[in-house]
């Protein structure tokens, strides 16, 4: 571990055992130690999350009654309840990129804007996302650069939509138009990058072996620290090792019951907790590790992957997901995707409120990080890549406003979105895919 004063610890210290780094939350004891303007609100605004949602909505379910505020919310959208002052819901947003309309180019454009070559070999080419544009100013300082994470094997290679090869609908980051950057969907693996040393597969499991948990690798350190930490410190720290031996706990139990029962769903890693909702908690929660302890500043979260024929026996849905999409106007169909929309929304929201009970800094870590949710797809009875469902929470202290239902009078851009939200994260662009400009009125005067 690196020296510690009682005045103050370097905002990078590390907390080192058999196998392990463990990166500390921003701390009392660290802003005297980081500039003089450490302590104003725009302490951590430096975030970036991006959650995608496949294959659109019901959007009669989804758009808010009422117009410019969020006190009535929509059926799909009733779980933002509890976050709603920290929400903006969009109406009439679009991917023109994304024409003429398919399932891939809905994944391929949604955080790039830009136009997929039509192509089903590996001359593929596309643009660089937003999320990865911020990782190359934003992502630097930290650990990772950026987090890519997913909910399913994507193991379809060639041609996947119309034309267009499965690296489209597979990938979700690309670092450069030629890179698509894979996602991880085992939660095992995310937090050996999030909390392990590095080396060969064969070196992590052994690092395992040497021990019964990570925090136990760390004990001696950890104590060590505590000593040197004010009671609030204290505190902070027991609360966010307590939040990783949770998490550590599911992943093992998950890798325990596998192991009774080693036939998985076919999209579904080995070694994942069976229930959807639980597999999803557990990769937000990951998620949210990541951004308490600085270990990146820029996540993607890929909910569900397009075409997806995932069921969900937990809500009482027992329908494939993409057969329910291409719904011919069946009401009972729309019914049932509704359900399935409002479950992930709903995942989403529980995300939030964690992010808004955690403290950091002067507030809270949702109020230092910005989250754009969507979906690539309007109506996805016809692939419509306008009107998209699209929400962004956080960033008070950006001044993001919050509680607010925004309707375009006309189409109007996601790369708009994108610009406008790279700005606030301290990433200065002039254009980003087809943009036409920042949306006015999003932040507020507040300047990072």
């Amino acid at each position: 571990m690196r020296f510690i004063t009682k005045k103050s610890i370097p905002r990078r210290t590390f907390l080192k055992g058999a196998g392990a780094s463990l990166a500390l939350p921003l701390l009392d004891a660290m802003i005297p130690a980081a500039t003089a303007a450490a302590n104003t609100p725009a302490l951590g605004i430096r975030r970036l999350g991006y959650v995608f949602m496949p294959m659109g909505c019901d959007q009669s379910r989804w758009t808010p009654k009422s117009e410019g505020n969020l006190d009535e919310l929509s059926p799909i959208l009733e779980s933002l309840a509890p976050v709603k002052d920290k929400a903006t819901v969009f109406t009439n947003m679009e991917l023109r990129p994304a024409y003429p309309g398919s399932h891939a180019t809905s994944n391929s454009s949604f955080l790039s804007a830009a136009k997929a070559k039509v192509t089903e070999s590996s001359d593929y080419y596309l643009g660089t996302t937003a999320d990865q544009v911020a990782a190359k100013q934003i992502g630097q300082q930290t650990q990772l650069p950026s987090l890519e994470l997913a909910m399913d094997l994507l193991q379809t290679v060639g041609q996947c939509d119309n034309g267009y090869a499965c690296v489209y609908q597979n990938n979700l980051s690309w670092s450069s138009p030629t890179t698509p950057l894979p996602a991880e969907a085992h939660p095992r693996l995310v937090f050996e990058s999030l909390f392990g040393e590095g080396g060969t597969a064969e070196e992590r499991q052994a690092a395992l072996r040497e021990r019964a948990s990570l925090l136990d690798s760390i004990a001696e350190d950890m104590n060590r620290l505590k000593r040197d930490l004010g009671s609030s410190d204290q505190a902070k720290v027991t609360d966010y090792l307590d939040s990783i031996r949770e998490v550590e706990r599911r992943i093992q139990k998950a890798e325990a019951d596998s192991k009774e029962n080693p036939l998985p769903d076919l999209d579904r890693p080995l070694g994942v907790p069976a229930a959807y909702g639980d597999h999803a908690r557990l990769m937000f929660d990951l998620q949210l590790l990541a951004f308490q302890g600085d270990i990146t500043r820029v996540t993607t979260f890929q909910i569900a992957r397009e075409t997806s024929n995932r069921t969900y026996p937990e809500i009482g849905v027992p329908d494939p997901h993409h057969p329910l999409s291409h719904h011919g106007d069946n009401p009972a169909k729309i019914a049932r995707m509704a359900k399935i929309n409002a479950f992930h929304v709903s995942l989403f929201a529980e995300y939030l409120q964690k992010l808004q009970n955690t403290p950091e800094g002067n507030g809270s870590l949702l109020d230092n990080v910005l989250m754009l949710y969507g979906s690539g797809i309007g109506n996805p009875n016809v692939h419509d890549h306008t009107n998209l469902p699209v929400i962004v929470a956080g960033g008070a202290n950006a001044g993001m406003k919050g509680n607010r239902h925004l309707r375009f009078e006309k189409p109007t851009p996601l790369a708009n979105l994108h610009l406008s939200l790279l700005d606030k994260a301290g990433v200065k662009l002039d254009k980003f895919g087809d943009s036409t400009g920042k949306i006015e009125n999003l932040f507020d005067t507040l300047s990072i």
